[in-house]
């Protein structure tokens, strides 16, 4: 939390949604000048569009307290002009303390202006209360910067937050044995892609761990939904 709270532009208000945490979250954020509203959690999707509805300034930044700007996003974010609707940053996440080349530069829509931001999933199926982007009607702009999202620690938190994102998008799949075949049939030419077009195996076992695992994700929703189905 501390990180991500001094990226932020100096002067920035900041609102932060706490789903009644049991750490020093909202000690920390209240001590750098956060407005805090804590609310049952509800889901990603539900969370973010209860915080946007709680913002009444011109403009939202949405982010999460594993991320942070960098000091040259944080500094486009200010310089921005306002033409555009919204602009989108390049974010980099990091596995076991390193960047990896297969999430590099991601483009994803965070600063917009707040009446028009519109949310949706891009799971596997849309009802899934996972995997959300952000939309607006209009012009959107790219800001040069990079957004560091710092999610796997290590690799017991990458493994947990993958079957946790998996049981959720299982939920509201819809699977048959035959697309289970299919998409592991996928899986095997989606890690290649991204071990070696995509370049993960310049990432060490790090890249090759983390290119297996994400080609195993679709496979991997659709097993658990046709489990849950049976």
């Amino acid at each position: 939390m501390p990180r991500v709270l001094d990226s932020v532009p100096a002067g920035c208000p900041v609102l932060a949604i706490d789903a009644y945490s049991k750490d020093r979250t909202t000690e920390i954020a209240r001590a750098r000048g956060a407005a805090i509203v804590q609310r049952e959690w509800g889901g990603f999707i539900d969370a973010r569009l209860f915080a946007l509805s709680e913002v009444h300034t011109a403009w939202t930044l949405m982010i999460d307290a594993d991320e942070a700007l960098d000091g040259t996003l944080r500094d486009a974010i200010v310089r921005a002009d306002g033409e555009a609707q919204a602009y989108c940053v390049a974010r980099t996440t990091f596995f076991c303390g390193r960047p990896m080349r297969i999430w590099t530069a991601e483009r994803i829509l965070r600063l917009f202006q707040t009446p028009l931001g519109m949310l949706r999933s891009r799971a596997v199926s849309d009802d899934a209360q996972v995997h959300e982007v952000w939309s607006v009607p209009g012009k959107v702009e790219d800001l040069p910067g990079t957004l560091l999202h710092y999610s796997y620690p290590s690799v017991a938190s990458y493994r947990a937050k993958f079957e946790h994102y998996t049981d959720l998008e299982s939920a509201a799949t819809a699977s048959s044995a035959t697309t289970v075949m299919t998409e592991e049939l996928r899986a095997i030419v989606r890690f290649f892609y991204l071990a070696i077009v995509r370049g993960a195996v310049l990432d060490g076992w790090r890249g090759l761990f983390v290119a297996w695992w994400s080609a195993r994700y679709r496979p991997t929703v659709f097993r658990k939904a046709l489990h849950r189905a049976s």
